[in-house]
Order: C-alpha cells, then structure tokens, then sequence
C-alpha cells in the first residue's frame, strides 16, 4: 500500500530514528507505523463547565472530532494513541457528549485507540467500555519512542509527552507579537500542543537546546 502524501502544511522532524510528520492539525503522524499521536483532547470540558454554571460556546466536541476525522483521513493512519486526558472531568460525562463521541467511534470501528492516562483522566475516570480504547499508564512504548502525559526523561527511549499545552510568542517589527501553539523537541524530551481548542496555553520556559515549530493557521513552521 502506498503511503499518502504529507498533508499541505506539515512538516517532518526525525528522533530516535522515526520520521515524525508534524501535522497543522496539532497532531503527530508516524507513517512507517501507520499511526497518529495526539495530547490533550479533553472531551466534555465545555459540557463540565456548563455543568458548573459557565456560561462557554457548544460544539467544541464536534470541532474537536471533525479535525480528528480529517487527521486520521489525511493520514490512513490504523492506530490513534492519546498521550493522556482523554476525559477532562467525570462532570463532562454528559450523555450527549458521550453519544456524539460514540457515533464517531462508530464511524471509525476499525480504529486501533490507546489512552495512556493522563492526571485528568485520573479524575475523570477511564472511557465507557463502549469506545473500545484500551487504557494504560505511562510509560507506553512505541519502539524507540516512550508515550507519557507528564514531560519527563526515560531511560529506555525518547519521550513524547502532553501535558503543557506548549506556546510561544513570536515577535516581529516594531513590538507586534503573537502566541502560537508549538510542538517542542528538547535532546530527550518532546511536547505535543493540545489537540483540544477549547484548552488554554500552558506555562513553557524554552531552552536553547530546544527545536520548535509553531502552527500558524494551517502551516507548521521551524522556528
């Protein structure tokens, strides 16, 4: 089987030996293993907030899973794993929610789905067994790669984490800057953006050592 093309926008990055496709979409494609990664999905955080009595936008869900969709059409990819909280909160358990993301599930049978757990999904609690998403704690190994939620080094491999929701402020002329979502590559540690849009920006202190590329509408650029 031929291997798609690498989608308009994306661009590729090589550790521990595996060609990494970075993805606009804020997601990572390995095509050699016929798999995407993804950080931070978050499903049923407006539905916990509304719960809550905050007042924020619907159909964040059915954005989240339509971009999803697309990654996983763009790329033909068999198997998804998800670098931890899946879930954002028991409270987004909403039985609409639930039947949405169910139908995609539906759509999407044949997909292979991981979660390695994440400190929400702890709260949170696994997926029904419906959705058919096996669940395990991290470290998860993926050849050479070590999937975790929270960034942090492993002896057996290079890691890819969540977690930090990393962004960077890119400045131009004159004082004009902008925050973009990043992916992070560190010399044993990488960071995955959150796939989620209704996700805030997390805290993230670069290091020299680190190789960025940030998304851009619909480009992923090597700063």
């Amino acid at each position: 089987m031929t291997e798609p093309a690498i989608p308009a926008g994306a661009v590729t990055h090589t550790v521990a030996g595996e060609l990494l496709v970075l993805l606009p979409d804020r997601a990572i494609w390995i095509p050699e293993r016929r798999m995407v990664i993804v950080a931070d999905l978050h499903w049923g955080k407006a539905a916990a907030f509304r719960a809550a009595f905050v007042p924020v936008p619907t159909g964040t869900t059915t954005s989240d899973l339509a971009r999803l969709t697309r990654v996983l059409h763009d790329t033909a990819a068999t198997s998804l794993v998800v670098l931890g909280d899946l879930l954002h909160a028991r409270a987004g358990r909403h039985v609409d929610t639930l039947a949405e993301i169910g139908a995609w599930r539906d759509a999407h049978s044949e997909l292979e789905i991981t979660l390695v757990r994440g400190n929400h999904d702890a709260h949170a609690g696994d997926p029904p067994a419906s959705l058919r998403i096996t669940c395990v704690d991290a470290p998860y190994a993926i050849g050479p790669i070590i999937g975790v939620h929270e960034p942090q080094e492993h002896p057996d491999g290079y890691v890819l984490a969540g977690h930090l929701h990393p962004c960077v402020s890119v400045r131009g002329r004159g004082r004009q800057h902008v925050r973009l979502t990043a992916f992070v590559f560190g010399p044993r540690v990488g960071v995955l953006p959150a796939f989620s849009s209704f996700t805030g920006t997390g805290m993230y202190e670069q290091s020299a050592q680190d190789t960025l590329f940030v998304i851009a509408d619909r480009d992923v650029i090597a700063l």
